[in-house]
């Protein structure tokens, strides 16, 4: 929800109703008693019609299905097995029954979001539409409604549109549908519509608070400002702004202590209060020092960051409050203090998250690539810079505003990669966003020919990735430093298809640079040639950190990104239609890489890791040493093989790898128990692994093999590629394919390494899971070029 609205005055009933199959209704939500303003959500029980038709069309279209908010179309056809992705137009539609409409008060729906272009009717009349993605905004409605029975039809579109951003030559899918929260707010029609605080640090812990309103017909105001019920200053005035100026903040917000305040607005008229609404807010300041590091209330701040995009495994952006919070709350328990919203304004969930658990927030308006375009898609940009930034202004947690990503790549318009006419264009963003908000600088990252016009820049450089190797980072830092009087690091990592693990993993040396550079084709890289393996993830990521942590004035950097997700752009990747780059899978579950971040920033919650829980059979000859890593936080660990202690390790905070936790050891042939101890001040942690050590290695793959096991409700199907005596073979790559045939049915298309019917094996091995299908017999296939394929009945 975007604000809390106080109620008052009269009650309302308002009965929610939706139309379905048949003609039907059905009652889908509680009663609500709401007041002559009050907010209710709408985001249960809508009919829903998945077709593009026209008003007079939709009037004779029977409504058969019925979904839940938010929602989306695309929730599992962007990564199933067909190519492709559905961009086109869905109807909803809901029954208002209201008892009686007050005369007094205005009826606003409050999207926080629907992807791309939404058009609302009320009673067969349009009440009003939104152009673009990604942010909220307002519907009224209150022409339209009437006492009783009113139809509520919402047609929301996400097709190929080039004068809107992003582009679709974006490397991430533009998912339709509802896809956050809808509200029905209820409030005077005197009331104004929203407010803006703008805060300026003057020093010390003092700040001028500015206070913008919009709309509205009363002209009186106070503004309270509340620790938690206390109310520590007020002030009234008269207008559509005024200024709290010198107000000293208790406590400032920051990372490790996110403390928040109430910014309460009354609209008065005479001695009466006519309407209220809050906002949560936080003070501080920040400081990117030309040539240095970062800055917060004035002390220096390693930004120590990640990346995040709005999907999930099965729903695609139609995520629930609990799982954008789930996303956040994973990325500060890593110990991160930052996270880029890429590419777009994210859920209002997510900035509150950020508020709360004290995570620094890159905010980008949503122009990906594609481009400069013409007047209507100027025109579009710019006012979704000014929703965006008004928006969002309020929240501490945002400390910049990104204009844009990669935008000169693949122009839609013939012209559009001309680099003075985009110079131009940012220009104007730039100095739109300083009007709107002079308190936070602007940013992009990988416009080359535009760093100059924004306050702070992160060029592309991708170490050990798409060029070179990984060694070659720290010459890439000096590099930029050199170049870009602010400079912040956007974008590093690379690919892991999670559970897959390479004994003999290597940087591949290519000379020439480090920096990303695609129109060289053909040049040799990790991203081509790599076998994408956590093992070599794990390696890459501790020397950035090593790296970063310890380069003196260096203002930081943020890993892409925190979770894979869907794209459109990579068909041929392990898991089709996924970019792997993220330390947690679609579903968020962790890859190893996760413990490595862990074990450099998280100073608080003490943990070991042995690498890899995934990494369950290892290969070798006999005597051969094998390293044993453990990823830590702790102080001192210690690592027992076999019911043998081994030499304890004290932290070595510029050790590499893993800060000097690694053991040199033999394993046996057959089943070796590992298990290690770690101390932290005067607690004590501990983690288990059991490894199988095969002498033999794998011969030339021979056959596939399933098996099946029961887990809970489901069946878990595990394909083996394995040589002519059964052993695994691990570096075994080719794509398989698995089908069903008969009562059961897949959980699939949902882009993970348990829920895709085409995968890569990880270490040779791939799995899915198959619902249990009463009465009747399933029959799972698996196959590919190299094998006619094996079956198991279920």
């Amino acid at each position: 929800m975007r604000r809390l609205i106080y109620a008052i005055g009269f009650g309302l009933i308002l009965g929610l109703v939706s139309s379905c199959g048949g003609g039907q209704t059905n009652s889908v939500s509680l009663n609500e008693t709401i007041g002559a303003e009050g907010i209710v959500n709408l985001n249960k029980g809508w009919a829903y019609f998945e077709g593009s038709a026209t008003l007079e069309e939709i009037g004779k279209v029977v409504f058969t299905d019925s979904v839940d908010l938010p929602h989306s179309w695309n929730a599992t056809d962007a990564v199933d097995a067909v190519p492709g992705y559905r961009r086109d137009q869905s109807w909803y539609k809901k029954v208002l029954n209201v008892e009686s409409v007050d005369q007094n008060s205005s009826y606003n729906l409050y999207f926080e979001g629907a992807n791309m272009v939404t058009d609302v009717y009320v009673n067969g009349v349009l009440s009003g539409n939104h152009i673009g993605g990604y942010l909220g905004f307002d519907i009224d409605i209150t022409a339209q409604l009437k006492a009783g029975e009113n139809e509520i039809l919402i047609a929301v579109h996400n097709r190929i549109d080039r004068e809107l951003i992003p582009s679709q030559k974006s490397d991430f899918f533009l998912y339709g549908g509802i896809t956050r929260d809808l509200w029905l707010e209820v409030k005077p029609k005197s009331a104004f519509k929203d407010f803006y605080p703008q805060i300026t640090h003057v020093g010390g812990n003092t700040f001028d608070i500015q206070i913008g309103v919009s709309g509205g017909s009363g002209d009186q105001y106070k503004i309270v400002i509340k620790e938690d019920s206390a109310e520590l200053v007020s002030k009234s005035f008269s207008g559509i702004s005024s200024t709290l100026s010198g107000f000293e903040a208790p406590t400032l917000w920051s990372i490790d202590n996110p403390v928040l305040y109430t910014l309460e607005l009354s609209q008065l008229d005479g001695g009466n209060v006519v309407h209220v609404e809050e906002k949560t807010i936080g003070f501080r300041y920040t400081e990117f020092k030309e040539g240095g590091a970062f800055f917060l209330n004035g002390e220096r701040v390693l930004i120590r960051g990640t990346h995040r995009h709005e999907e999930h495994a099965g729903l695609a952006a139609a995520m629930t409050n609990e799982m954008h919070y789930n996303d956040l709350k994973m990325i500060k328990d890593m110990g991160a203090n930052f996270v880029r919203l890429a590419h777009y304004p994210q859920d209002p969930e997510v900035y509150k998250a950020c508020n709360e658990l004290g995570l620094l927030v890159w905010d980008e308006l949503p122009w990906c690539r594609g481009g400069l375009g013409n007047d209507v898609w100027q025109a579009n940009t710019m006012r979704l810079l000014d929703e965006q930034i008004h928006q969002n202004m309020h929240h501490p947690s945002i400390i910049m505003w990104s204009m844009g990503n990669e935008m000169y790549w693949d122009e839609d318009f013939e012209g559009g990669g001309a680099i003075q006419p985009l110079r131009d264009y940012l220009t104007k963003l730039c100095a739109k966003s300083k009007e709107i908000d002079p308190t936070r600088p602007t940013c992009i990252r990988k416009f080359y020919e535009g760093a100059d016009l924004v306050d702070v820049f992160s060029p592309s450089v991708w170490a050990g990735w798409y060029r070179g190797k990984y060694g070659e980072y720290e010459e890439a830092l000096d590099d930029s430093r050199k170049k870009y009087p602010r400079f912040v690091h956007m974008e590093y990592g690379c690919a892991a298809h999670r559970g897959r693990h390479d004994e003999k993993e290597l940087s591949v040396k290519v000379d020439g640079g480090w920096e990303e550079d695609p129109s060289k084709i053909g040049v040799s890289n990790m991203a081509k040639n790599g076998t994408w393996s956590e093992t070599y993830a794990v390696d890459l990521f501790d020397w950035h950190l090593h790296v970063s942590e310890n380069r003196e004035g260096f203002t930081g950097n943020a890993q892409w990104a925190f979770k894979d997700f869907g794209t459109p752009l990579r068909p041929e990747n392990p898991i089709p239609y996924i970019n792997q780059k993220g330390i947690a899978d679609r579903a968020g579950n962790l890859k190893d890489s996760y413990y490595v971040f862990k074990s450099y920033w998280n100073k608080t919650d003490p943990f070991v890791y042995i690498q890899s829980h995934t990494w369950t059979t290892r290969f070798g000859s006999e005597g051969e040493k094998k390293a044993i890593r453990v990823y830590s936080n702790c102080n001192e660990v210690t690592l027992t093989l076999n019911g043998e202690e081994l030499a304890s390790k004290l932290r070595n905070e510029k050790g590499f790898p893993a800060h000097g936790f690694v053991w040199e050891v033999e394993l046996k042939e057959g089943m070796n128990e590992i298990s290690c101890q770690g101390t932290f001040g005067d607690k004590v942690v501990n983690d288990d692994l059991n490894v199988e050590y095969l002498i033999k290695e794998a011969g030339k793959a021979d056959r596939i093999v399933l098996e099946k096991e029961t887990i809970g409700d489901l069946i878990k199907v595990t394909a083996k590629v394995v040589d002519k005596e059964g052993v695994v073979c691990q570096d075994y790559r080719a794509r398989i394919y698995f089908d069903i045939n008969g009562a059961g049915e897949f959980i699939k298309d949902q882009g993970t390494n348990d829920g895709s019917e085409i995968i890569e094996p990880m270490s040779g091995t791939a799995s899915i899971f198959v619902k249990e299908a009463l009465g009747g017999e399933s029959v799972v296939e698996c196959r590919n070029q190299d094998f006619k394929g094996a079956y198991i009945k279920l």
